[in-house]
């Protein structure tokens, strides 16, 4: 598992000339580690005078996020393994005989079928991402001052993860034939994309701001 890797072998076999582990993996490890920043902030928050003057529902909010964002965490360590095998169903598919005509039809299913379940791993890697950049708000506007920058590194990470993601799940469209389906995941893309990104830049705005 790659996930169970030291960084630098990850690193090192990301380097190589072997297809995995892609972009789609990387994209996944980003994100995971931008909500780990975010879980370093709960963590230098919770026993500093900041966080014993919030108010209550504001402690509430954060608590109640630094748990979902572990969960994000596992979700996402999960993608940075299973996105290496996305495509396994695709290259399988293509191998399958071609001499009659329904061979060919069955072949053809396949690699549909391959390309679809291809691209809803990385579209739901996407959504995780998402949930990340909603649930690091409160750390963003209530979080400890002094670790502002990891909020804002964790914001960045979440969205290159989003990004990186979505880039996936469009080349995989571009080989499905179903026009409905293909019509339904782009529209899911356009809208995970536009609400990611503004998620992010209104992070970052607010991390900019403390800065000051």
């Amino acid at each position: 598992m790659y996930i169970d890797k030291s960084i630098r072998e990850y690193v090192k076999e990301t380097a190589s000339g072997e297809p995995i582990p892609g972009g789609g993996s990387v994209s996944a490890l980003a994100a995971s580690l931008g909500a780990a920043l975010t879980s370093m902030v709960y963590n230098l928050t919770i026993d500093k005078k900041i966080y014993k003057e919030l108010e209550e529902d504001q402690r509430s909010e954060m608590d109640a996020n630094f748990e979902e964002i572990k969960k994000s965490i596992e979700k996402l360590n999960y993608f940075v393994d299973e996105d290496t095998k996305a495509f396994d169903d695709v290259m399988k598919a293509f191998k399958m005989p071609k001499e009659t005509d329904e061979e060919k039809k069955k072949r053809t299913d396949a690699i549909q079928a391959g390309y679809k379940k291809a691209l809803e791993l990385p579209l739901e890697c996407a959504k995780e991402c998402k949930k990340v950049l909603e649930l690091q708000e409160t750390f963003a506007n209530n979080g400890n001052v002094h670790a502002i920058t990891d909020v804002g590194v964790g914001a960045l990470l979440a969205y290159t993860g989003l990004e990186g993601s979505l880039l996936n799940v469009t080349i995989n469209l571009k080989s499905i034939k179903d026009d409905a389906y293909r019509t339904q995941k782009e529209r899911e893309v356009e809208e995970v994309l536009s609400t990611g990104k503004a998620l992010k830049e209104k992070l970052m705005e607010k991390v900019y701001s403390r800065l000051k």
